[in-house]
């Protein structure tokens, strides 16, 4: 009785690269354009950002992932339902990103998606026209979130939070808002946590002394978030 059956791939097949499948050619032109791609979108996307290297790293490899799966689906029914089934098993831990991220993080994709079908000038003008985009409304002030930053003021219990500060953010902010609320040292304080964006960086010390009349010269923080880390993306 036989159990096996003769199979006639060899070593040397599993390492060659047949024409009716992927040539080493186009292998080689779509990576090297899927790397350049991500190359690019990393560096608008990250500049003057306050991006962990994790994050700048993804989006430069992103498009020769999805570029490779892509070409080694190339039309197989079975390859792409393994595939699938493959990435539904990965689940995602970590707190989800800005605007901002998810968006540069879908360039990418898209981008290899079009490098892996092999439509190198489509993916080449696409991700030129939406980097450029993403230049010019961020030269024009549209993009928004550079000048935001995060207050935080510690107040007695006694002090009314609601619109205690009103006046004072009226004066020196374009916009703020409060973002939350908590109690410490056995409620007999506040933490208030405002996301503020001043009417210029000079006025920031005097709201600051402005503040501190205010809330009993107790706490006060003042800073930008604090960059994503590489757990987090």
């Amino acid at each position: 009785m036989t159990y096996f059956t003769a199979d006639t791939t060899t070593i040397k097949d599993l390492f060659t690269l047949s024409a009716a499948d992927i040539s080493l050619s186009s292998l080689l032109i779509c990576t090297a354009c899927s790397l350049v791609i991500g190359a690019v979108v990393a560096a608008v996307f990250c500049r003057r950002q306050r991006t962990s290297r994790g994050y700048a790293l993804t989006l430069a490899l992103l498009p020769a992932i999805v570029q490779m799966v892509i070409m080694l689906v190339n039309g197989n029914i079975g390859t792409g339902v393994a595939v699938m089934g493959a990435f539904s098993l990965v689940r995602f831990r970590s707190a989800p990103g800005s605007a901002r991220e998810i968006c540069a993080i879908f360039l990418t994709m898209a981008a290899g998606l079009a490098c892996g079908t092999q439509h190198l000038a489509a993916a080449l003008i696409f991700t030129a026209v939406i980097c450029a985009a993403a230049l010019i409304y961020d030269k024009l002030g549209l993009a928004g979130g550079n000048d935001e930053k995060h207050l935080k003021i510690t107040i007695p219990e006694s002090l009314d939070y609601s619109g205690a500060f009103t006046d004072i953010f009226e004066k020196y902010t374009n916009t703020y808002e409060l973002c939350s609320v908590k109690t410490t040292n056995m409620g007999s304080l506040f933490k208030l946590d405002y996301a503020i964006v001043l009417k210029a960086p000079s006025l920031e010390k005097t709201m600051i002394d402005e503040l501190r009349t205010r809330n009993a010269n107790l706490e006060i923080v003042c800073g930008r978030e604090e960059a994503k880390s590489c757990d987090q993306l």
